[in-house]
């Protein structure tokens, strides 16, 4: 048996949520987040108060290793941050291995190792005996603990393992627990496990270790969500997942459903106080930053959680919600809707009450809710474009200056002599009074546009030039009408203090992207003149 390990962090009745969103979620197919989208997605984690943020294997590419280096500059209220990696290699000293070595030099404070727990991979796959492979996770975990980190051991393929060689699955969390891992992690890799096996493994592996167990599934058989409840009603302490369910195949288990069920079924209480209501928010936060659409019927936070149509269902639930809705949708941060024909349409922002709660006049609210309704069939979605939604209500509540108005703006492309392309926008806006007239070269359209509004507001209002473009994704909204299609830009912007994002939305790419940017820079100067 293990040696007991205190278990310093973890209160009675407490879940862990433990989110590799940044590093499992991004062997989807599809998915590539960008440096910025990562660290955008970790602010976004910590503030929903996920325990743990897995953000990469440092070794593994340069971007995962500056988001390490990035994060040491953040200040994160909740989360702690993990890197992931793995056991020394076969014949390899841990103070040799270049990859304890990246994983050391990241400074995370924990580091989750990655072992071989079925024995047909050690001989198979590492080639290696099997008591090679316990000394290479005994090495590994002594070498990471001596440099004062905390190690958590992912057993790969543990449930293959244990049904085939129960002993040896065994031996390898001994390995890690008698070396001071603190967590051990029991991995459904291939997510072909039933629920019947994971209680029965979960249940004699908590009598055999005493060490805090975690569980980490994979969705192939559709039963992530379900293996991962059963392992935590048979002692596991920590549960692994993505947002959205998002990774490799099938993906990994949703987080999204997974804490909503612990929390709110089972009575665990994970994530920090009074954050749950979030979880829509960053559940869609998250989609738009993978440049994914959004599921309609994903449990707790898709836009038809919560949906009734016309008849019965919509008759029971204005009498008592509990006859069609098993939670209540703001728990978790979405919002009923009412379906009176085949066209949906009402706001899935109404669950943002708190914009509008500011607001006396109702009239008002139901103007901006009207037009947010109309706004979303158009194709925006606000969920990671507040700023364009703060804007909205002020136009609203006649709390938006007027910075400066359009005369017109022209944006070509051409060929060089050389053959290459280059592209060309002017801007005529007039500012205070005074026209404005400028033209500006840049990478695409786009740059060109926003560098010759630059040049158009600079002295006027030097503030912009804080303003840095961090992301520009391009959605297509109906893809049925081909090229003649509507899309959806959303620029993510930021300066030293703050990120925010913005909306556009037009069957002309250029325009949608225009609207984007001059709300980007209009959020800018409100707030510099608060």
């Amino acid at each position: 048996m293990a040696k007991k390990t205190v278990k310093k962090t973890l209160k009675p009745g407490t879940i862990e949520i433990y989110d590799t969103t940044l590093r499992d979620g991004t062997q989807a197919e599809g998915i590539s987040f960008s440096l910025e989208d990562k660290l955008a997605i970790a602010r976004k984690l910590d503030e929903l108060g996920v325990d743990y943020i897995e953000g990469g294997y440092p070794l593994s590419n340069a971007k995962d290793e500056a988001f390490f280096k990035e994060t040491r500059k953040l200040t994160f209220k909740h989360s702690r941050i993990a890197a992931f990696g793995m056991t020394r290699k076969k014949g390899v000293k841990p103070q040799n291995d270049i990859g304890l070595l990246a994983l050391q030099k990241c400074l995370a404070p924990v580091v989750t190792l990655v072992a071989k727990g079925w024995d047909l991979q050690v001989r198979k796959v590492l080639n290696a005996s099997l008591e090679e492979n316990l000394r290479m996770i005994d090495d590994s975990v002594r070498f990471l603990k001596r440099k004062g980190r905390e190690v958590f051991l992912d057993a790969e393929h543990f449930f293959d393992g244990y049904k085939e060689n129960p002993l040896y699955a065994i031996r390898v969390l001994e390995a890690a627990a008698n070396a001071g891992a603190t967590r051990l992690i029991l991995c459904d890799t291939n997510g072909g496990s039933l629920v019947s096996q994971v209680e029965t493994i979960v249940s004699e592996v908590a009598n055999a270790i005493d060490v805090p167990l975690g569980i980490h599934t994979h969705n192939d058989a559709g039963l992530a969500v379900a293996n991962s409840l059963a392992a935590v009603d048979k002692g596991a302490v920590q549960v692994q997942g993505t947002m959205n369910g998002i990774g490799e195949r099938c993906g990994n288990v949703d987080l999204c459903t997974i804490i909503p069920n612990l929390i709110l079924k089972m009575g665990y209480k994970c994530l920090k106080k009074n954050s749950l209501s979030k979880l829509t928010e960053i559940s869609r936060f998250v989609y738009e930053q993978a440049n994914l659409n959004l599921p309609l019927n994903q449990p707790y936070v898709g836009a038809s959680s919560f949906a009734h149509k016309g008849g019965m269902h919509v008759h029971a639930v204005q009498k008592d919600s509990r006859f069609y809705e098993h939670v209540k949708p703001q728990e978790v941060g979405n919002s009923r809707r009412v379906i009176i024909s085949e066209l949906s349409g009402t706001s899935n922002l109404l669950a943002k009450s708190e914009k509008l709660a500011v607001l006396n006049d109702k009239a008002v609210v139901r103007k901006i809710l009207k037009e947010v309704q109309n706004l979303e069939n158009q194709g925006y979605q606000f969920e990671t474009a507040e700023a364009s939604f703060d804007l909205l209500v002020r136009r609203f509540t006649g709390k938006y200056p007027s910075f400066f108005t359009l005369d017109h703006y022209r944006s070509v492309i051409f060929k060089n002599k050389n053959g290459q392309p280059v592209s060309e926008a002017s801007v005529k806006i007039n500012v205070n009074g005074k026209v404005e007239h400028h033209v500006a070269e840049g990478d695409g359209p786009v740059n060109a546009m926003d560098a010759a509004l630059r040049k158009a507001l600079a002295g006027h209002y030097p503030v912009i030039n804080e303003i840095q473009l961090v992301d520009y994704r391009v959605r297509v909204v109906n893809f049925r009408e081909a090229t003649a299609a509507k899309v959806r830009v959303v620029i993510e912007s930021r300066d030293k203090n703050e990120h925010w994002g913005t909306i556009g939305v037009s069957e002309n790419i250029i325009d949608a992207s225009w609207k984007a940017l001059v709300d980007s820079i209009e959020y800018k100067l409100l707030c510099h003149n608060k």
